[in-house]
């Protein structure tokens, strides 16, 4: 699409210069969205300077290597070095030409938006922000964060959007260790808060996504990402309830999911579990419910998928219950395995697990808690946790020791005819077994 007309001479130098690959691109936030984003534009050529405050992250990127489980660093490994280096020190954001943030979004302790991470970085970036940059927003937030809250803080610190400095949003579509789908091949909406950011928005990223959307305006863009994960958290909503309703009826809901699933039409399937976890579908539906309140409106239908969901992890806890009263011990003093504690499996990823809750509602009831997973050695200090559990290892007589054990998160790394096979008892809430109602019981 052609956006010449009305387009700035800044934004079309600066067009160029990004698809020419003369620009030098800034990655600020170098996480499970950042990370991956910084070694695509390296792997087409670009220079790329990866900003973060956590310091380790910034020794591992100059180091070459990646620190997340699932993230191949080998673009790192067969790059020129003087095209990449990690900084903490964003007096260097004068130094690049575009600069995107991707930064945490979370809710706060009253579920409203906070902003605190992007706000508190847009004031590291903006006393070194020059004419002919653009900076594009990826987070995940609610409809107008964009024009409302990051436009005016670049116009009050003296450049002009559209003609100066570029602004775009464009939101993060990555889902951590899913093989089929790479930050290249995921199809990438975008807009600008003018015709001149939305030029510059497709120069900034034609090279790096085989397929850009591009939408009429960035609260369009926002709300793009919003009904995705919204979409998504309602029907597993839906199907969390089925469960709760499937299990006393001795309805394996597993199987009546696989069956439904072979209906051609009409039908997408989406499977149950022990909560929601990640970085989008527990959190993204509650921005857009905030910011509806504006407008004087309600959500029900969200904020109802949103409270089935949450309550998940009591549930697992009175299956995991049941289960131990069926050979005569109580949820006190049993020792209970946890297979997985990051929240979908083969990722390190520990945003909002449902498998942490559950550990730490086990251990309030008394329970001897441990947990494996492959991916994650030791549970990490969260916001709300601090369990200081470290993983254990899977043999026979390690998992022959426990009452009761929970799969929380199925990764495809455990060995499950052997935790079949040796397991006293076992509570499943990913659909690994088949239940039967002695032994293994669903959750």
């Amino acid at each position: 699409m052609n956006f010449r007309a009305g387009v700035s001479p800044t934004a079309l130098d600066l067009g160029s210069r990004l698809e020419s690959k003369q620009a030098v691109i800034g990655i600020v936030g170098m996480g499970y969205v950042g990370l991956p984003l910084f070694l695509r534009y390296l792997d087409v050529g670009y220079r790329v300077v990866g900003f973060d405050i956590d310091q380790s992250k910034i020794d591992a990127l100059n180091r070459g290597e990646s620190y997340i489980a699932h993230i191949d660093g080998s673009a790192m490994e067969n790059a020129e070095a003087d095209r990449f280096r990690g900084t903490s020190d964003f007096a260097d954001i004068k130094d690049v030409d575009a600069i995107i943030l991707c930064l945490p979004t979370p809710l706060d302790n009253h579920r409203e938006p906070d902003l605190s991470y992007v706000l508190n970085s847009m004031e590291l970036i903006l006393p070194h922000m020059r004419t002919g940059q653009v900076l594009s927003f990826e987070s995940t937030t609610y409809p107008g964060t964009t024009d409302e809250e990051l436009a005016p803080l670049i116009e009050k610190s003296g450049h002009t959007i559209g003609d100066g400095v570029f602004l775009v949003y464009s939101p993060e579509r990555e889902d951590p260790g899913n093989p089929n789908f790479t930050t290249s091949t995921i199809p990438k909406v975008y807009s600008g808060i003018t015709p001149s950011c939305k030029h510059v928005g497709a120069a900034l990223y034609g090279h790096v996504i085989d397929e850009l959307v591009p939408v009429s305006s960035t609260r369009t863009a926002e709300m793009t990402k919003i009904l995705e994960n919204t979409y998504r958290a309602v029907n597993i909503a839906l199907v969390n309830e089925l469960k709760l309703v499937s299990d006393p009826m001795g309805i394996d809901i597993f199987e009546a999911i696989r069956a439904a699933a072979t209906k051609p039409f009409g039908f997408t399937p989406f499977y149950p579990g022990p909560g929601l976890g990640g970085h989008c579908i527990p959190i993204d539906p509650f921005y857009l419910t905030w910011k509806a309140r504006e407008y004087e409106l309600t959500t029900r239908f969200i904020e109802l998928a949103g409270e089935t969901n949450s309550k998940m992890p009591d549930y697992v806890i009175t299956r995991i219950t049941d289960a131990l009263n069926t050979q005569s011990r109580s949820v006190k003093g049993s020792r209970i395995l946890i297979l997985g504690a990051s929240y979908k499996k083969n990722v390190d990823d520990m945003r909002e697990s449902p498998s942490v809750v559950i550990m730490q509602k086990l251990e309030e009831r008394g329970a001897h808690v441990s947990y494996a997973d492959p991916f994650v050695p030791r549970l990490p200090t969260m916001r709300r946790f601090d369990l200081g559990l470290e993983a254990i290892d899977l043999d026979d007589p390690a998992v022959a020791s426990f009452d009761c054990v929970v799969v929380s998160t199925d990764h495809d790394d455990f060995d499950w005819e052997m935790i079949g096979r040796t397991s006293r008892l076992i509570v499943d809430t990913r659909g690994r077994f088949v239940a039967d109602n002695e032994r293994i019981f669903r959750a």
